[in-house]
């Protein structure tokens, strides 16, 4: 191809729907959007503005009515006109379903054309801040190091892979012990073999935190495999290079991958706990029956 087919190359522009920008977009980014703004017609069809959509989106409710996926409606920055030059403002959605919980969005948005849907928009943030929720039984399986998580979890959001392996990294190692001694607990509670319950308590003892995990790796129960795999196993692959052997987007990849994992490591071990107290509670109800 010569230079002047090359300069001809248009490159395909991009676009997203308001909806998914609004609904799946990190802050700190600028999308085109295919269907930012509508057209109407003012006084007698003499003037007309375009006006930014604000369309329905499904976003988490956290009330205890909903507690899942709600249709959100916009309740504060509808009718807003829109140019060729940025303009800045905040739009809030309120949950259709409870009428409680709202999400708040700062935006930057200008037009491409007078007249025409297409448009840039900016999210510079978003309270509750931006990604699905962080499940209440990872929040209590990490304990002390909530705060470490939590800011993990927003360079996640943000993708800053190097911050977000690094605060990763130090709630597993730090909370080491206490993953190992949930997972002690539900072993002892289905009677595994006693030799694999000795490991986990011998790697608690262990003050190497990789040295730990490859001792834990294969004395998990089975009912916490996940897919087949042992959590402490795919927690020790991920975490054992160096971040300086990693790029950012590397980082990113494996600390979304732990945050997974670790959720649903915390998922399994809760819910083998209550299945056990469920089948203790039912035996000692037949138990009192029989003997009555």
């Amino acid at each position: 191809m010569s230079s002047e087919e090359e300069s001809e190359v248009v490159e395909e522009i991009q676009y997203e729907t308001i909806v998914d920008f609004l609904e799946g977009t990190p802050p700190n980014k600028m999308t085109r959007i295919s269907d930012l703004s509508e057209h109407k017609i003012l006084r007698g069809g003499r003037f007309f503005q375009d006006i930014l959509r604000t369309p329905e989106i499904q976003l988490h409710c956290p009330g205890e009515a909903c507690n899942g996926t709600r249709f959100f409606r916009c309740v504060a920055g509808v009718g807003k006109e829109l140019s060729k030059k940025y303009q800045y403002f905040y739009l809030t959605y309120r949950c259709s379903n409870c009428q409680a919980h709202t999400k708040t969005f700062s935006l930057g948005a200008r037009i491409g054309a007078e007249g025409e849907p297409e448009g840039e928009l900016y999210k510079f943030g978003e309270l509750p801040t931006y990604g699905p929720p962080t499940p209440p039984r990872l929040i209590k399986l990490i304990g002390p190091d909530r705060d470490t998580f939590l800011k993990g979890r927003r360079c996640e959001n943000q993708g800053l892979g190097i911050g977000s392996f690094i605060y990763y990294r130090r709630v597993v190692e730090s909370q080491k012990n206490r993953i190992l001694n949930e997972i002690i607990k539900v072993s002892e509670k289905i009677g595994a073999p006693e030799e694999k319950v000795e490991v986990l308590k011998a790697a608690i003892n262990e003050t190497q935190f990789s040295n730990a995990l490859d001792m834990a790796k294969d004395a998990i129960p089975e009912s916490l495999l996940i897919d087949g795999h042992s959590p402490i196993l795919l927690l020790h692959s991920a975490l054992s290079e160096g971040v300086h052997a990693l790029t950012d987007e590397e980082c990113l990849s494996i600390a979304s991958s732990v945050r997974v994992v670790l959720g649903e490591l915390s998922d399994r071990l809760s819910q083998a706990l209550k299945d056990e107290a469920e089948l203790s509670k039912a035996l000692s109800v037949l138990m009192h029956h029989k003997n009555d």
